[in-house]
């Protein structure tokens, strides 16, 4: 029974040890390109949870600073925004994998998580015809499966350096800014979010907000922002 046991313990470590990147601080000691730190100065914009009508929005407040970011996307609602995503696509914007939905990686059955990871990359790339590189699993829960899943459908796992906590229900543009500026450095990952599908509602306005703030401190202070494309080498 003993061996059971500890064949049992075994086996649930290697299944979700990986989860344990989710503690930002750790993940940036230990795993600097799971956290998408490059080696040059550059910022890594993201955003997850799209594609929804709010993202229209952010894409605007994009083209007024002139700069792009990589979108994480549910291929859930690909199919419903089909021009919200074309038009991601036409305004030079990155497109990347959150998922089918957004449920947590470590509770789905075995074999299911490569099959939706492949039809998220397939509708993205059917529709916009851009290669897909980037998966970002919901709550930045990894598994050793979903690490596997996303390697066999060619896509690289990354998750992020900084964050704003832009979900919860408290969070203010200031607020969500803050947190930010405070944990970015020149060559990190930015995590925000254009849907409050997962979050509290309207704090995509939030987001929103907090965005402008960023980019206009951002731009004094001479960082260069983009896209994850644009993020190398990390």
């Amino acid at each position: 029974m003993s061996l059971l046991r500890s064949a049992v313990a075994l086996g649930a470590v290697a299944h979700f040890g990986p989860a344990l990147t989710s503690v930002a601080p750790l993940r940036r000691a230990l795993l600097p390109a799971l956290a998408g730190i490059s080696r040059h100065p550059h910022v890594a914009l993201t955003y997850d949870d799209g594609p929804d009508a709010s993202t229209a929005e952010f894409l605007d407040l994009l083209d007024r600073h002139g700069v792009t970011a990589t979108f994480f996307l549910l291929g859930a609602h690909v199919e419903r925004h089909r021009a919200v995503v074309r038009d991601l696509h036409a305004r030079g914007h990155e497109l990347a994998v959150h998922g089918w939905d957004h449920r947590c990686v470590a509770w789905k059955r075995p074999g299911l998580l490569v099959e939706d990871l492949r039809r998220t990359v397939d509708t993205l790339t059917a529709l916009t015809g851009a290669p897909v590189r980037w998966y970002r699993p919901p709550y930045g829960v990894l598994t050793a499966e979903a690490l596997a899943a996303a390697r066999s459908v060619g896509l690289r796992t990354v998750l992020w350096s900084a964050w704003g906590r832009d979900w919860e229900r408290a969070a203010s543009a200031e607020s969500v800014a803050h947190r930010v500026s405070a944990a970015l450095r020149p060559g990190g990952t930015v995590l925000l979010h254009d849907s409050d599908r997962t979050s509290a509602p309207g704090s995509w306005r939030t987001t929103l907000a907090a965005s402008d703030l960023l980019l206009t401190d951002w731009s004094v202070k001479g960082y260069d922002v983009g896209p994850l494309r644009d993020h190398r080498p990390f």
